[in-house]
């Protein structure tokens, strides 16, 4: 009898052990499923097979000063949101702009990126340079993004909306003339012209928008996650590293 208790108390606590270790690496850090859209350069995509970009690199640095690893899961941006309400993931870093609706069901860190919205046109357009100009015009948005609430507010009734569930679509339809502007994050948009010259678009607008990136945990969960990010995030500006990651993208 007594070896028969014995052995079921060791079998539960090797149980309990498993578990307990079973969000962790095999280095012995926490490991967190990040939630990430690899269409945001040059924030967060793909090259030679690996995630880069200034997410990726700030959200690895930061684990690196605060003892966690991570590991990216791919996604479409609409779908991010319902994947971490859905417990999928442990946080979402993928140029998401804070605000007052995704504030209900997600919790933000400090800001970590000062961005806005333009509007992207073909560059032959040259009757486009205001938000009044894109009033009974064709504009098409990403799923999920600002730029797809900022149509819904502003031109709702004025315009022909279209909503695609990638950039590149959106991009596509512009230089194709399928559609006279779509919404893009400024940095977002200036980064794809400069690395991709021969594109037939330009920036029509100046800035429509201001709005800050933050990182996103579920509301009311993962508040360790949370206080690491901002803890890592003030120290890589302080020791100038987060510039330094920054400036490797936009520069």
């Amino acid at each position: 009898m007594k070896s028969k208790i014995l052995k079921m108390f060791m079998l539960v606590s090797v149980m309990m052990l498993v578990i307990a270790c079973g969000n962790k690496s095999q280095g012995g850090n926490k490991k967190y499923i990040i939630g990430t859209d690899t269409s945001f350069p040059p924030f967060e995509y793909k090259k030679d097979g690996k995630y880069t970009g200034i997410d990726i690199e700030l959200l690895e640095a930061i684990g690196k000063l605060e003892g966690f690893e991570v590991e990216f899961k791919p996604m479409d941006f609409g779908g991010l949101i319902p994947a971490l309400q859905s417990g999928q993931l442990d946080g979402v870093i993928a140029g998401a702009s804070i605000t007052e609706e995704r504030k209900k069901t997600v919790d933000f860190s400090d800001p970590y990126y000062e961005s806005g919205l333009v509007a992207l046109v073909n560059k032959n357009n040259t009757n486009i340079k205001e938000l009044k100009d894109l009033e009974g015009k064709r504009i098409v948005v990403k799923n999920g993004t600002a730029g797809a609430k900022f149509a819904e507010d502003n031109l709702k009734g004025k315009a022909n909306i279209r909503v695609f569930e990638d950039s590149a679509s959106t991009l596509k339809a512009v230089e194709n003339n399928q559609a006279d502007a779509a919404f893009e994050d400024y940095p977002v948009i200036a980064y794809t012209i400069k690395v991709n010259p021969n594109l037939n678009v330009k920036i029509g607008t100046e800035k429509l928008t201001s709005n800050d990136y933050g990182f996103m945990v579920k509301k009311g969960a993962n508040q360790e996650l949370l206080e690491k990010f901002n803890k890592g995030l003030k120290t890589l500006k302080e020791n100038g590293e987060y510039q330094k990651i920054v400036d490797k993208y936009t520069k």
